[in-house]
């Protein structure tokens, strides 16, 4: 039986690359992917290099998105990027939750279940990023935190003990709540070189997919793709790939390097083929 999601593969540059280098980065890259079909590829660039990336990927099947957004259509808020200019810009996804975004800048599940909605409406697939801190880890805590995390992202609060489950979760997101990605990125793992073990991930990746069970309907939680984020690498990436549960990753550190990050790609799409 054939694979039901396709895998996606998303490039998280952070803060990183101008203009020539950005297009430097792209004639390697668009270079070894062009023959890859069946994995969906993904540039995050940063803002300033929103619409150069763009230009260059309308030659190409790879998609754009966007690290960031504000929950407002228009209007005074100074610095801030709407949904409409990045839909205008021809953003397919958009990163919402980053842990660098709650950590630094303080966004709450209550900011984040906004702008999720926000990329939504404006037709935007929001990569909604989760995960626990090495603390919470220890102490035996990354489920729950999981969930409080995608419950508050998706404002969808715990029952009152002993009420039994709430209604599943449709007029809150609308018809594109399968439009949805996860991506599980444990605070610990990113940037630091260590990762988390294949099968840990795909533990949490089917906690996951069985609270999105609950909260929409099993049907939407199958289609709903979770990545895995946290120092992937060449070296350790098929070990996720491999799992059922996990969909592809959101790559920071090794996406930078174009070459690396072709490889990754060329990872997904043999083991798509396999499907």
């Amino acid at each position: 039986m054939g694979r039901e999601r396709r895998r996606l593969l998303v490039a998280n540059w952070k803060m990183h690359f101008v203009r020539a280098q950005a297009l430097e980065y792209l004639k390697i890259f668009t270079e070894r992917v062009r023959n890859i079909n069946k994995t969906e590829l993904v540039l995050a660039p940063p803002f300033t290099l929103l619409e150069t990336v763009g230009r260059e990927l309308q030659k190409t099947q790879i998609k754009l998105a966007a690290q960031n957004l504000f929950y407002e259509r228009q209007g005074a808020f100074t610095g801030e990027i709407s949904p409409l200019m990045l839909k205008d810009l021809g953003c397919h996804y958009v990163i919402v939750g980053h842990s660098e975004r709650r950590r630094l800048f303080g966004e709450t599940d209550e900011i984040i279940n906004k702008k999720l909605r926000a990329a939504l409406d404006a037709e935007i697939a929001p990569i909604l990023c989760v995960g626990e801190t090495l603390e919470e880890r220890r102490a035996g805590r990354t489920q729950q935190v999981l969930e409080v995390q995608i419950r508050g992202a998706l404002h969808t609060p715990s029952p009152p003990s002993g009420r039994g489950s709430p209604p599943p979760l449709r007029e809150g997101l609308g018809e594109r709540s399968e439009d949805l990605v996860i991506a599980y990125e444990p605070v610990w793992a990113i940037g630091t070189g260590v990762n988390a073990e294949p099968h840990e991930a795909e533990a949490n990746a089917l906690f996951i997919r069985e609270l999105l069970a609950q909260l929409f309907s099993a049907e939407i939680a199958q289609k709903i793709r979770i990545l895995y984020g946290g120092s992937v690498n060449p070296a350790n990436f098929e070990g996720f790939l491999r799992q059922p549960n996990i969909d592809g990753a959101l790559v920071g550190g090794a996406s930078l390097d174009p070459e690396a990050f072709a490889q990754l790609a060329q990872m997904a799409e043999r083991l798509s083929e396999l499907s």
